[in-house]
């Protein structure tokens, strides 16, 4: 079993910045891959970064330049830093990974951006 729990998220005025965090824990040898998606009102759910054991990081193009994810394989963590934030970026953000073929995924985080 696998938890994910997401902090961080919050209303913030366009333009302004935001950092969204996950923590692993539960019973697993390695995380390979650790993800961000988001789900805005009415909308489907959208991978925004993704990040490998190794670093190797993928933006959704609508992110690029302004997002960056990173982790920490000690502690099983994975933050999501959001620059320059727009009403768009306004969603539930969900942390994601896959073990042994199963998705796993945290509770979601508000971030809210408004003026």
């Amino acid at each position: 079993q696998v938890q994910l729990v997401e902090s961080g998220g919050g209303l913030v005025q366009p333009g302004g910045s935001l950092t969204v965090s996950c923590a692993a824990s539960g019973s697993f040898f390695t995380i390979w891959s650790m993800a961000w998606y988001r789900q805005a009102p009415g909308k489907q759910r959208e991978l925004v970064a993704t990040i490998t054991r190794g670093g190797s990081a993928v933006y959704a193009d609508s992110v690029k330049g302004r997002f960056t994810i990173s982790r920490d394989n000690r502690k099983n963590t994975a933050d999501l830093q959001m620059n320059s934030l727009r009403p768009e970026d306004t969603a539930v953000y969900y942390c994601n990974t896959r073990i042994n073929s199963y998705d796993y995924w945290g509770q979601g985080t508000q971030v809210t951006v408004s003026s």
